[in-house]
């Protein structure tokens, strides 16, 4: 679990692996560079949120192959005619290469490279299908958990999404990734102890079915937890429920309501509890919760105070996918540098390492990006790439334990969406978009790998 496993060489595509027989058979000795960013945003997207970071620097200081894997590969029919050196090379590989990276909470948008890898060109292929899926799942979950709390508007929102992500990793990671991008916590306690994140539960429909009475269900819980109990009032009726508990004469913390008219229960349940003075106990909202239907019910002003979101949060159910990818820019052998470039139709991409360099109004809010070359400058951009790993080991700008380094991301986004225009921070898609462009320099290297490669296959 955030597992040991996650460093066995073996966690890739198949032709990852035939690429790099053919790289060290063939003693194709370059080093090369890729960047990994992602082409459009997705549905319902005006922006997205870097995370996954930390743990791709964790994989990338730990990626290895034991002797069995080694075995198992060398057994494959597609290896039959591949040479001994090939499988020695991977018996002994670490990962030795220099990384730069967006810092974990910097929005950015279609085009921007979120991670800059240079190494020999076999360990920089080797680790591709790792860093998407790594990279590629928190950005996914916190670029969803944005539009969710923005909606909340400073309403605390819990992610309740453990049981319905793609596996136990993906939960823990999920939770994580919804804390960088502005959630209060998790239910998920695994997450709660590794990173650090504030956990929150309530109760389940089976406490309040287990007891014969639903006013002795709510007494026991209260006695358990005479602080700290929200209880979940919707399993029979949500009014009957409300006046047992006042019955007890012993207010509980907080209140839940999980299904049926939780708008008009909300205002209900509000209304009663006031009258008996008691103003404090919060109400918490969940089931099947996504940012619209919190934006609605705010609309409508409903009186909410928390929110527990789950299903649409943890799958980023409405864009399940951003379609990360990851592009070979420059190949360096026999100390000549050659940018690259693919010119597909729509696939297009620029050759050369590149920054992104950041441009601020007046006002200090975020007005538009320049995608650059490396050694470009702009005076009065921010340079947001920086460097986090030099011969396959963290920098030390990048040492930090797990619990700070999440804390950091989460202030670093919550600091970026209040410099995000506010077209950006609607549910709707932003009109005018937000401005990125490739800078003169990196178009006209653009033409010229063109004309370049037009001209060698004339």
């Amino acid at each position: 679990m955030l597992p040991s496993k996650l460093s066995s060489g073996l966690l890739t595509d198949l032709y990852e692996l035939t690429m790099a027989a053919g790289y060290v058979q063939s003693r194709f000795d370059a080093r090369a560079t890729f960047e990994l960013f992602v082409r459009q945003l997705p549905r319902n997207r005006n922006y997205l949120v870097a995370a996954g970071l930390e743990q791709a620097l964790d994989l990338l200081e730990s990626i290895h192959f034991t002797e069995e894997e080694v075995s198992y590969l060398r057994a494959l029919p597609v290896f039959r005619h591949v040479q001994p050196e090939f499988f020695d090379y991977l018996s002994r590989f670490r990962f030795a290469g220099d990384v730069w990276a967006l810092p974990e909470g910097t929005v950015f948008f279609p085009g921007e490279p979120v991670l800059r890898v240079t190494a020999p060109i076999v360990e920089a292929q080797l680790v591709e299908t790792s860093l998407l899926s790594i990279i590629h799942l928190q950005t996914l979950i916190a670029s969803k958990a944005a539009r969710v709390t923005t909606a909340a508007a400073g309403r605390p929102v819990i992610e309740f999404g453990s049981r319905r992500a793609h596996g136990v990793d993906a939960s823990v990671l999920a939770a994580r990734a919804a804390f960088i991008a502005g959630c209060a916590g998790t239910s998920n306690t695994y997450a709660g102890y590794h990173f650090g994140i504030p956990v929150y539960g309530t109760q389940a429909h089976s406490w309040v079915m287990a007891h014969e009475d639903e006013a002795d269900a709510f007494s026991s819980f209260l006695d358990v937890f005479p602080e700290q109990s929200t209880l979940l009032v919707d399993t029979y009726d949500v009014r009957a429920a409300i006046d047992k508990i006042i019955a007890t004469g012993r207010k509980p913390h907080g209140v839940r309501l999980d299904s049926g008219d939780v708008l008009g229960d909300s205002v209900w349940v509000r209304r009663r509890l006031d009258e008996v003075g008691w103003s404090d106990v919060e109400i918490f909202v969940s089931g099947d919760l996504d940012e619209n239907r919190i934006q609605e019910f705010l609309r409508k002003g409903a009186p909410m105070n928390a929110f527990g979101v789950g299903t649409a949060l943890s799958t980023s159910a409405d864009a399940p996918s951003i379609g990360a990818i990851y592009k070979l820019v420059e190949v360096e052998m026999d100390r000549e540098v050659r940018g690259t470039a693919k010119f597909s139709t729509d696939k297009e991409s620029y050759p050369g390492r590149k920054q992104i360099f950041r441009f601020r109004n007046g006002q200090g809010m975020y007005a538009g990006d320049v995608i650059g070359l490396e050694d470009e400058n702009f005076p009065s951009a921010d340079r947001l790439l920086l460097p986090v790993m030099r011969k396959g080991w963290r920098v030390e700008a990048a040492r930090q334990d797990r619990a700070t380094t999440l804390l950091n991301a989460r202030a670093r986004f919550l600091a970026a969406r209040t410099s995000l225009p506010d077209q950006l921070l609607s549910l709707a898609l932003a009109k005018p978009t937000y401005p990125v462009s490739p800078s003169a320099r990196l178009r006209a290297s653009a033409d010229e790998a063109r004309r370049s490669f037009l001209g060698a296959h004339a």
